[in-house]
């Protein structure tokens, strides 16, 4: 299908062949037939991907502390790697858009049926794209005559009557609306459509004219000078009762106007975006009200309403977004709100580049529409080719599930350095991504459809790098398709999980093996290399300062199984590692905090471990600390970036290899993928054995039941 990219790295907006999205629970798939290009928002998305490295830098100053702070913990090497892939990773374009139903999810079939004709929502959702798969509280059903251009204005409704109902319009009030693009334009309509008594203010003469044919019962051209008399004498003299600024500009000027312009007790709404130097003497002298509109409605940013389709007691959230979306749409149809005479340009999704152009060389150009073909006309296969795949013999034939961050800017390169391995195919849910990072790396093909890897007689091997909800299951597939199979970790988020993979597993004759690539890094083989020889106990101790997650990040949720499933098993599993000794029993103890963990292991040759997990440290100091004692010796491994070793008094200290002098950081990742491609090849060993991978894992879950029943856990 043909959807639009924005690249953040190099500035470019293209149109992309990529793999259309499956439906997941929750959704519905659409195939859209009209959408709205919003000026301002794109404009700011594309104008900061223009911009030179120091450009967004000094736009984002907040970005630019978090990288320093991870070149002072991780080093330059793996910073720049981090930063370079992120910006990559290309960003659909487009949040407002309607169509026609072509699949609905599980749970939803009483709700939508296939053909319905649907106005949808949000950013990553309503892309411009010839098909999107949108979460059931960014869909609103259209009303019969309502036509799909006008109800792609729906969005950009949406966020206009979140500002006019912010502003709480009440039948004779006297409201300012300051700027006249489309949302100034909706909300002025909307204001005379609440009983208000709308005054508009703008630059562009035209856009004034328009306003004053659909809801304005005064415009002003503020390109003629001072207003004031003409606010006085449409106020008598009071000022306005609420002011709404859709106004886009970086001056304090429009807010200071506002306040010169407000009765007293006035509201003044922010739905654009301009300065926000607040004087605090003006607005206390008239004691006004600030109040920055939350885009469309409530439920906006909340990914537990947009994605997971959580509801709102209407009693206390009586308009979300999804009800400002279907009330948009009504408007509409009841010709009570005239989208119609705002749309100056309609241009095929295939001339988007003439269209984007268009809309932002400002001018003439307003409301400028995509159209795309007819839901019959729709490529809806899930799968498209990139280049041409040859697999040699004794090479591995390795698929790709999962296109993030982590893929992209670790696996995958370290991958290429790897000899012997053909990238046959990459998967991901939505498309986008697969396709993006199939072509940069050179992929035969990209899709959104897990079947198609499975079913592909080229490969022999997936890599599985998905949420971690979902790995067990996939990892099951694969082998019952007669795949090897390299999965992240974790392995599994339950036991009932856990058996069944190990059943999977049971005379396949594959080889599986799980990302704890920790294991592998040349300071941990320096430290297994120097206690070779050691007999007696060893004592671990691991230090993670890991930081604050946000809190609806997907890794705190039944996505990603909370920090002890989804990270601290790397930790476990390279305790075991060290000890080279048997678990007999775990114990967690939980701090105050997000995540704060201590957790013991003891082994049966007498040796221990323990893992202090914390989120509470300053992230700019080294994240990762092992220490283990024994023998007379001591090794200690910082942040993977050094490992020193002491004995007999004298201590040795060697550096990971990078750049010169500074050296890098090695977290094993390029080892585990060559020793999982040489066992896959049949040249070397299985990496981990599949004992040791489930042993890592059931006593990861063991530490988390330990949390549940208040207990150390005997294993």
């Amino acid at each position: 299908m043909k959807q639009i990219i924005q690249n953040m790295r190099s500035g470019k907006m293209s149109i992309e062949d990529v793999p259309p999205p499956t439906v997941g629970k929750g959704e519905v798939l659409v195939a859209t037939k009209a959408s709205l290009i919003s000026a301002g928002t794109e404009r700011m998305i594309m104008d900061f991907a223009q911009k030179s490295l120091a450009g967004k830098a000094k736009d984002r100053p907040d970005l630019v502390k978090k990288v320093l702070d991870k070149v002072q913990r991780d080093g330059l090497a793996a910073t720049a790697q981090s930063v370079f892939a992120r910006l990559d990773e290309p960003m659909p374009l487009g949040y407002s858009a309607a169509g026609e139903v072509l699949a609905v999810g599980a749970d939803l079939s009483d709700i939508y049926q296939v053909g319905d004709k649907v106005a949808i929502a949000g950013a990553g959702f309503a892309n411009h794209a010839e098909i999107n798969a949108v979460p059931k509280n960014l869909v609103a059903k259209m009303p019969e005559g309502l036509s799909f251009e006008d109800a792609s204005y729906a969005t950009l409704t949406s966020i206009a009557m979140h500002g006019v109902r912010n502003a709480d319009v009440k039948l004779g009030d006297n409201v300012l609306i300051m700027g006249l693009g489309l949302v100034g334009q909706l909300a002025t309509q909307l204001v005379s459509a609440s009983g208000g008594r709308a005054f508009a203010v703008e630059f562009d003469e035209s856009r004034s004219v328009l306003a004053k044919e659909h809801g304005a019962e005064e415009t002003f051209n503020l390109a003629d000078g001072d207003p004031s008399s003409g606010i006085n004498a449409f106020t008598n003299g009071n000022g306005f009762d609420s002011i709404i600024i859709c106004a886009a500009t970086e001056s304090n000027e429009p807010l200071q106007n506002a306040i010169n312009w407000a009765r007293d007790r006035a509201k003044i709404i922010l739905v654009g975006k301009v300065g926000t130097e607040i004087p605090y003497g003006d607005f206390m002298k008239k004691e006004l009200q600030f109040l920055i509109s939350r885009s469309y409605g409530p439920g906006r940013y909340d990914s537990n309403y947009e994605e997971k389709g959580q509801k709102y007691p209407i009693g206390y959230v009586r308009w979300t977004e999804r009800d400002n979306l279907q009330e948009a749409v009504r408007l509409m149809a009841e010709g009570k709100l005239n989208v119609k005479a705002l749309t100056t340009h309609t241009f095929d999704v295939e001339k988007a580049e003439e269209a984007y152009e268009t809309s932002l060389a400002g001018g003439t150009a307003l409301g400028v529409v995509l159209t795309y073909p007819s839901r019959n006309e729709v490529r809806q296969t899930t799968k498209i080719d990139l280049q041409p795949t040859e697999i040699i013999s004794g090479q591995v034939g390795l698929a790709a599930i999962g296109a993030g961050g982590f893929t992209r800017a670790v696996l995958l390169p370290a991958l290429q350095k790897i000899k012997g391995v053909s990238l046959t195919g990459i998967v991901s849910k939505g498309g986008t991504s697969s396709g993006s990072t199939g072509k940069k790396f050179g992929f035969g093909y990209a899709s959104s459809n897990t079947d198609d890897v499975f079913r592909d007689e080229k490969t022999n091997a997936v890599m599985i790098t998905t949420r971690h909800n979902t790995h067990a299951d996939l990892v099951q597939q694969a082998l019952s398709a007669d795949k090897h199979v390299f999965v992240e970790k974790p392995l599994a988020l339950s036991y009932d999980e856990l058996e069944a993979v190990k059943k999977s597993h049971k005379g396949s004759g594959k080889v599986l093996m799980v990302g704890f690539n920790r294991r592998f890094s040349m300071l941990t083989q320096q430290v297994i290399r120097a206690f070779k020889d050691v007999s007696k106990p060893r004592q671990v101790l691991i230090r993670v300062n890991a930081g604050e997650l946000p809190a609806d990040n997907w890794q705190n949720d039944s996505e990603g199984g909370g920090r002890i499933l989804g990270e601290v098993c790397h930790f476990i599993d390279l305790a075991l590692y060290l000890t080279q000794a048997k678990p007999t029993d775990v114990i967690t103890i939980t701090g105050q905090g997000q995540d704060i963990y201590n957790i013991t292991i003891r082994f049966d040759n007498g040796s221990t471990a323990s893992i202090v997990y914390t989120s509470e440290g300053d992230t700019s100091f080294s994240k990762e600390r092992i220490e283990v004692f024994g023998g007379g010796m001591v090794a200690v491994i910082d942040n993977f970036m050094t490992v020193s070793l002491t004995k007999n008094g004298q201590t040795k200290t060697t550096k990971a290899p990078g750049l010169p002098l500074i050296g890098g950081q090695d977290k094993g990742h390029k080892a585990e993928l060559e020793a999982f491609v040489k066992a896959v090849t049949g040249q070397g060993d299985t990496p981990i054995k599949p004992e040791e991978l489930f042993l890592s894992t059931r006593v990861t879950l063991a530490a988390y039941e330990s949390i549940q029943e208040n207990k150390g856990i005997k294993l």
